[in-house]
């Protein structure tokens, strides 16, 4: 008879469960391999209090999160920004409008957005061009950039 005991996962294993979970689990394993790396508990009652308050706490954080997504998601979302660029007289531009320049761009109007949120091409002609802000919590917003040829 195999003889296991109730540990709580304290990060995410493969095949076992996830961070939080309450499994039972062979004593030799508990004590070779969860143990040791940390992975696990015995689930004591303590323990078991403790992960779930860390649980709520993590969910307030992830709640605060998703709702300050969602105000910038809302107060972005159908902006318009322009862009002055070099560009030829056909209207082709000397350089290209990279997500970089769009981060700063944006940042000026007051918008916290990383440039790997961003999914655009480059942008190479003077024009407008519809851009779409990938947010976490799987939020978009969709942003119309105008590139205009800057006159020198």
């Amino acid at each position: 008879m195999k003889k296991a005991m109730q540990v709580i996962l304290l990060r995410n294993v493969e095949k076992l469960g996830e961070a939080g979970d309450i499994i039972d689990v062979n004593i030799g394993y508990a004590r070779n391999f969860l143990f040791p790396k940390e992975l696990a508990k015995v689930a004591t009652p303590e323990v078991i209090k403790e992960v779930k308050a860390q649980k709520e706490k993590q969910a307030k954080i992830a709640e605060a999160d998703l709702v300050k997504t969602e105000q910038l998601a809302q107060n972005i979302d159908g902006q318009e920004v322009e862009i002055f660029a070099k560009a030829s007289d056909e209207g082709t531009l000397f350089g290209s409008i990279t997500s970089s320049k769009i981060v700063s761009v944006l940042k000026e109007k007051g918008f916290e957005v990383s440039k790997d949120q961003i999914l655009v091409e480059h942008i190479k002609e003077v024009g407008e061009h519809e851009v779409i802000l990938n947010l976490p919590h799987g939020l978009e917003a969709r942003i119309t950039i105008i590139v205009n040829k800057l006159e020198e």
